[in-house]
């Protein structure tokens, strides 16, 4: 850095009561500070500063710079060490002295008030205890023997100061001149938006997207006026900061757009962006009040008495003179069909993203305007749906917000990936190929199933592999539980009632009788239909098997290139972040892992191959040697009269009884009512049944040949 210019960072700006920061730059010629927030310039020429002062602040140390017209500036947030070379900087370059100013801590309310341009001065016992920018009022109203003040509100200072009074003594002449002189004073100077005189030029039923509505639009010198059925907004030239005109992909309508610092507010909603809208066909025809001669003194002809054409370009030509701000223009980002703006998606709405040349801006809703200096990175990942027809594009500022756009046709893709690699914003996903040609080509193949073979990510995988395989090994000497088989068929009696191939006595009528074979193979197909369900719901209860035990007599497994690395690395890591958490320092390792070059990465991965090898010879010879073998401890069966019988009721025909069912052949159905046999919780539900089914249980009892051992 020469001697002939100073550069800071960290500044801070006071702007109506808040701290904007930004960059302050003095060079021989100029001090130009540039706000880090909304990118807004300020330059001040050597030639328009009439004072400097230097003065102990909260913050810090204070730089004031009085202007030949009345304002200033103030910039806060020096160090004191920096007072020497400030004051040397300005006394050969400035041609003036940087004044140290003492400011007053007595605390008394009472003084002189005195006007020194567009600054009310408040001095207690000669030395300065305030001051309050003229330009910050918004209404001065006089009293008996007093002065009202009220301030603009600013929503980016954390507190305003909304109202101030002054008590002015009477004087011995007149009381209410005092107080009224005073009011002027601030009057004079302040920022009160008043309507006074007719306006310069008015566009009538303009048609406004953002805030919605139709206004008629009045220029006046210091300001602008939307004034709708409903709202009315007075904008003040010196908030607006920059003006686009953007042309509408239908080639019919075409977009302006005027951004503003501080914004307009609609209730508690604020708009930082106004949208208009024309269509290009339509026409305007406007006259100016002014004369000729006080148009071509202030506008240096760049402006007539009575001007037409279409009417995007007589409102914008007139914004343009009036505000003394540029109109920015899409540059030379060509699209598909060399279209200037991306047709994409931000949140719920569907809108047009215009690269410019100083960055993006987006519309309608809402309207997001982003600098390349504000871009931390910008990301290209593969859309939400099946078919990857669209792709997303992520724009991450430096100040960690993210702007998502999404649903880009793919065939935009190659266009707004040179755009952006020629503007030299850092992509992030540009890692995924060797060079922009790799990144097109993977997303050219998002719908077909080559994809791009990425070495890394396959040798990942091999590891994985290789871990799976080896625990598959390490199971494989580990045998099943056989003592639970709910495959396996019922023992003893159960079988008698599941058998397939046990004799049905009765039909579905409830007669007695063989059956002929042919009837007899439908039920039994059924009969096996109705096995199969029950084997495959078994399976299922089953659940996946148990994972078997770790086996500490086994070679340890080789550990991964990453880890080797971490391991060598990991007490430098440790005394380079000195107090940070386990999980702070994995992160950190993670990133130094992505810096590490690829060389060296590879003597870590030749390590591991190497001891890859090794553990597979090593746990070779484990296995031959009868290492890993589990002896299996089934075990034993289960009695089959501790096997719980399925027991279905009686009354229904058709369906096999177990043995405790079938009667004797010389009992009677009295009998059996009596309670000769023996009772369960299947005769009850018989008991309980119908008389024909009682009619037709008791047919199949009396007709069912006796086996042995079954009677009492």
């Amino acid at each position: 850095m020469g001697s002939s210019i100073l550069d800071y960072t960290d500044i801070y700006q006071e702007v109506r009561g808040a701290l904007h920061e930004g960059r302050l730059r003095l060079t021989s010629n100029s001090v130009v500070f540039k706000d880090t927030k909304n990118g807004k310039v300020e330059t001040i020429q050597i030639g328009d500063i009439e004072d400097a002062v230097w003065r102990r602040v909260a913050r810090g140390f204070e730089l004031k710079l009085s202007l030949k017209n009345g304002h200033f500036y103030k910039f806060d947030g020096f160090k004191e060490s920096e007072f020497e070379r400030l004051n040397k900087h300005v006394k050969n370059n400035f041609k003036l002295s940087l004044d140290q100013q003492e400011l007053c801590a007595k605390g008394w309310n009472w003084g002189e008030a005195s006007f020194n341009g567009y600054e009310l001065q408040f001095d207690v016992d000669a030395k300065r205890a305030f001051e309050i920018p003229l330009q910050n009022v918004s209404q001065c109203t006089p009293g008996k023997n007093e002065a009202s003040l009220e301030f603009h509100q600013n929503d980016d200072a954390e507190l305003s100061l909304m109202e101030m009074r002054f008590f002015v003594p009477p004087s011995q002449n007149d009381e209410t001149e005092t107080v009224q002189v005073f009011c002027d004073n601030v009057i004079a100077k302040a920022d009160v938006l008043q309507v006074k005189g007719n306006a310069i030029c008015t566009f009538q039923d303009l048609q406004c997207l953002t805030p919605r509505g139709r206004y008629d639009i009045r220029m006046y010198p210091k300001f602008v006026q939307l004034h709708g059925k409903t709202f009315d907004y007075k904008i003040t030239y010196t908030s607006i900061l920059r003006l686009f005109l953007l042309p509408h992909r239908d080639q019919r309508q075409i977009f302006f757009v005027v951004s503003l610092d501080p914004p307009v507010r609609q209730g508690q909603t604020r708009y930082h962006f106004l949208v208009l809208l024309f269509y290009k066909e339509d026409e305007l025809t406007v006259e100016m009040t002014l004369s000729e001669e006080e148009i071509e003194k202030k506008f240096n002809g760049r402006l007539e008495k009575e001007m037409s054409g279409p009417i995007y370009d007589v409102v914008s030509k007139v914004m343009k003179n009036m505000i003394q701000r540029k109109i920015t223009v899409p540059g030379s980002f060509k699209g598909v069909n060399s279209e200037q703006s991306i047709m994409c998606t931000y949140k719920a709405s569907t809108g047009f993203l215009f690269p410019l040349e100083r960055g993006f801006m987006y519309v309608h809703k809402p309207p997001i305007h982003v600098r390349f200096d504000e871009i931390a990175y910008v990301n290209f990942a593969r859309g939400s749906a099946a078919s990857s027809r669209s792709f997303d594009f992520e724009i991450e500022t430096r100040s960690q917000t993210s702007y998502v756009f999404s649903n880009i046709e793919k065939n935009c893709y190659t266009s707004l990936f040179e755009y952006c690699k020629h503007k030299g914003l850092k992509i992030k996903n540009i890692e995924r190929g060797m060079d922009g040609s790799a990144n097109r080509d993977f997303m050219a193949n998002s719908d077909s199933e080559d994809e791009q073979h990425d070495a890394y990510l396959e040798r990942m995988k091999q590891e994985a592999a290789d871990r799976a395989e080896d625990d598959g090994d390490d199971d494989s000497g580990s045998s099943e539980d056989e003592d639970f088989n709910p495959g396996a068929e019922p023992q003893g009696e159960v079988r008698d009632e599941f058998d397939s191939d046990a004799v049905n006595t009765s039909d579905d009528e409830g007669n007695s009788g063989s059956g002929s074979d042919e009837e007899k193979k439908p039920k039994k197909k059924k009969k096996e239909k109705k096995e199969k369900k029950r084997e495959k719901k078994r399976e299922k209860s089953e659940g996946k098997k148990k994972r078997a035990t770790k086996d500490v007599n086994a070679p340890k497994r080789p550990t991964s290139a990453y880890m080797k690395w971490f391991s060598d690395n990991r007490p430098k890591i440790k005394e380079d972040n000195p107090g940070a958490s386990m999980t702070d320092l994995a992160k950190e390792a993670g990133r130094l892992w992505k810096e590490v070059p690829d060389s060296e990465k590879e003597v870590y991965a030749r390590r591991y191959e190497k001891e890859k090898v090794k553990y597979a010879e090593a746990m070779k010879d484990y296995k031959a040697s009868g290492g890993g073998a589990k002896p299996s401890s089934p075990r034993p069966p289960k009695s089959s009269s501790s096997a719980k019988p399925k027991v279905k009721s009686p009354g229904k025909a058709g369906v096999y009884k177990s043995k405790e069912f079938i009667q004797d052949s010389g009992s009677s159905s009295s009998d059996s009512d009596a309670g000769t046999a023996p009772v369960s919780t299947a005769t009850v539900k018989a008991e309980k049944s119908s008389d024909s089914d009682r009619g037709a249980s008791e047919s199949e009892a009396e007709s069912t040949p006796p086996e042995s051992g079954d009677s009492d």
